[in-house]
């Protein structure tokens, strides 16, 4: 079993003399593909323990998120907006509120 991985990826696993064996994936392979790498990289935030580990693994989530906007036609531009939206709408996540 595979995993979506950094276009480097490949280059890298050449370059410390092993052989890679990667494929394209179709457009809806990819689609899955990334929405696994999304719950991958989140439950990887979450376990971090360190700020350098959360900062990378954060970074990680963003670039998955970044490439989810790409995929669905969305800049990240047209994603802020509709946080923003939602934020004026039915506020943010800052007053730690946990609904019983």
């Amino acid at each position: 079993m595979g995993k979506l991985v950094r276009d480097r990826i490949p280059e890298i696993i050449r370059a410390s003399g092993r052989v890679p064996r990667c494929h394209v994936l179709d457009a809806a392979a990819y689609e899955r593909a990334l929405h696994e790498k999304l719950l991958e990289e989140a439950a990887e935030l979450r376990a971090a323990d360190s700020r350098d580990d959360r900062l990378g693994e954060a970074a990680d989530v963003f670039e998955v998120l970044t490439a989810v906007a790409q995929l669905y036609g969305f800049t990240l531009d047209d994603i802020r907006r509709a946080a923003d939206a939602k934020v004026a709408e039915r506020g943010g996540f800052s007053a730690r509120l946990w609904l019983e």
